[in-house]
């Protein structure tokens, strides 16, 4: 009897242990599943019109705080590898979004980051002006973070930082959404997947116990996804009759 039950125990333990590993995979890709639909919309489009490269910029100083947020206060490996893998994604959706720009370009002028212009800034036609900039901003961040590591205040808020810019990631898609009032050339897709992936990870954040800044910055994006699914019906050619 002892070794039945020992045995039911083994195998319930063995159980769990894969649904965290399988749930620790989810969140380590799951966060850039979203943008596949996005990518191939603007491929199919062969236009990036309608998707906010600035949504690139947020995930990746985001992100990159996150990696020197974990230097500081240890948490998890699977947020580490998130970041990694999602900053990653950012620089394949920044490279496409170029590709197609540079393809439809008219004018020959194009803005450099060497150009100083702020009124272009994020808006670059090569994207190794993305990656400087990104490398230059990783470098600040390394002298400052290793200056200041020893102190706890600064590393709880390099970690408010963090989630905070990763809090406002569906904010510039929303802007552009109203200031265009349409959500042509935005994957749907993208953001019914942002929203499942938030609230899978802020309940994941919960239930393990993560550093309090996860689930407040998880709990912001579930609320900006609605209102963006929101601005979908809104604008929506077939909808706005009924609506008006």
């Amino acid at each position: 009897m002892d070794a039945e039950l020992t045995l039911q125990e083994a195998d319930m333990e063995g159980s769990w242990t894969l649904l965290s590993w399988m749930a620790s995979c989810l969140m380590v890709f799951g966060g850039s599943l979203p943008y596949v639909p996005q990518y191939q919309e603007i491929q199919r489009r062969s236009s990036s019109e309608g998707f906010s490269t600035v949504v690139c910029l947020v995930l990746l100083i985001a992100n990159i705080l996150r990696v020197f947020f974990w230097i500081g206060k240890q948490f998890e490996l699977t947020l580490l590898l998130q970041s990694v893998v999602m900053i990653i994604t950012m620089f394949t959706m920044l490279h496409l979004c170029c590709n197609v720009q540079n393809t439809n370009r008219v004018s020959t002028k194009q803005h450099r980051l060497s150009d100083f212009d702020f009124h272009n800034f994020w808006k670059w036609s090569a994207f190794e002006d993305y990656l400087i900039f990104c490398f230059g901003f990783t470098i600040l961040c390394a002298v400052i973070t290793f200056l200041l590591l020893d102190y706890a205040l600064f590393v709880e808020a390099l970690g408010s930082l963090a989630v905070m810019f990763e809090a406002m990631l569906g904010l510039p898609q929303l802007i552009q959404n109203f200031n265009n009032c349409s959500t042509k050339g935005m994957s749907v897709k993208m953001v019914l997947l942002w929203t499942a992936g938030d609230v899978f990870k802020t309940t994941y954040f919960v239930m393990n116990e993560s550093p309090a800044q996860f689930w407040i910055c998880g709990s912001i994006q579930i609320l900006i996804d609605v209102v963006i699914l929101l601005q979908v019906l809104l604008y929506n050619e077939d909808t706005r009759p009924k609506l008006g």
